[in-house]
């Protein structure tokens, strides 16, 4: 009789029907979305055609950037006529020029900083609404236990990093900017030192952060997929060469990345990753562009000003390569995170 029942039981359990889950891509905000291809079946495809819509869409901040870099070599043209007449004081036109120049600067570097913050912000945010997405993805598949764990360390390094960012790292690199002004302006060595030492603070501050994130995935066993050799170091030199700052420490986690494009197979996945591309393209071509533009300017200064005043632009070209690394770090730790995630689910 126990017998009997426990087979009508367990037939009455497995006649419950069942379904899959379906997992929906979560949509972007803002300008991201209007970025984003009508469907992601193509990787590489998807990438190239956010290129060509951030190329478009960053044309107007180009031609903004353009017009600062020449007002600031206008400026040291016309400081450096000035110094060429007798009676001039050399150190009062310098003060001025590094003041005059240093308005102009900031007024653009300020609107920079604010896009890099407001980025970070976005990718973090971004990152809240997929992130629990694939956790129940994962969940669902099986992995209860490692999807708990992905998430609490995605969301610990995410609230981290945004927290460094916001509330240590943008005031420094006001303070980064402050004391290279005041060390143009009035020649102390001291403040120069002062300034070196804010520049190594930063670099100190993302470093760690990063150590630890690549130390805890490596730990987690993301960077141990088989993919092209020639494609995992390609996109290692990409990353350490174009992110300024950090991208040595992030070209040895790109292995994720590229590993995680051959097991992603979940639109989910994929799209979010896409995504938050589509979130970070535009700020990161606008501020790498003012950077190459601010060494450009610095250059072409050196030639018909002097030291001083390279000195200042310089200054403000490292601020920019800051923001580089701060922005280009959040989103490529998401990716890597979403990368965990379709790991455990392929």
């Amino acid at each position: 009789m126990r017998r009997a029942i426990v087979v009508i039981i367990l037939f009455l359990i497995m006649s419950v029907p069942v379904r899959a889950v379906s997992i929906e891509p979560v949509q972007p905000s803002g300008d991201a979305a209007d970025l984003m291809p009508e469907t992601t079946g193509n990787f590489s495809e998807d990438i190239l055609y956010l290129l060509r819509m951030a190329t478009s869409a960053v044309q107007p901040e180009v031609t903004e950037g353009v017009k600062v870099c020449l007002s600031v070599i206008c400026a040291v043209l016309v400081m450096s006529v000035l110094q060429s007449f007798h009676g001039v004081s050399k150190q009062v036109t310098e003060m001025v020029g590094v003041v005059i120049i240093s308005a102009v600067l900031v007024y653009a570097t300020d609107s920079m900083i604010s896009l890099g913050a407001e980025t970070v912000q976005e990718i973090s945010r971004y990152g809240k609404l997929l992130l629990p997405v694939l956790t129940g993805a994962l969940a669902a598949q099986g992995g209860v236990t490692s999807s708990a764990a992905l998430y609490a360390g995605t969301a610990m390094f995410d609230a981290v990093l945004c927290a460094v960012i916001s509330n240590i790292l943008i005031p420094m690199v006001y303070i980064f900017l402050v004391f290279g002004i005041l060390s143009a302006a009035l020649g102390e060595d001291i403040l120069g030192k002062l300034k070196d030492f804010v520049k190594w603070l930063l670099t100190w501050c993302l470093k760690v952060i990063l150590y630890v994130f690549t130390g805890y995935i490596s730990i987690t066993g993301v960077i141990s997929g088989v993919t092209d050799q020639a494609t995992v170091k390609a996109t290692k030199i990409t990353i350490a060469g174009v992110v300024p700052v950090v991208g040595g420490i992030l070209s040895d986690a790109s292995e994720a990345v590229v590993v995680g494009v051959s097991v992603a197979k979940s639109a989910a996945g994929i799209y979010g990753i896409v995504a938050m591309l589509a979130i970070l393209i535009v700020p990161f071509l606008t501020i790498a562009v003012q950077s190459l533009m601010l060494k450009l300017t610095s250059f072409f200064s050196g030639i018909i000003g002097n030291s001083k005043i390279c000195l200042l632009i310089e200054t403000f070209s490292v601020a920019m390569g800051f923001l580089l690394a701060m922005t280009g770090t959040s989103c490529l730790m998401q990716m890597i995170s979403v990368v965990c995630f379709m790991k455990g689910m392929s």
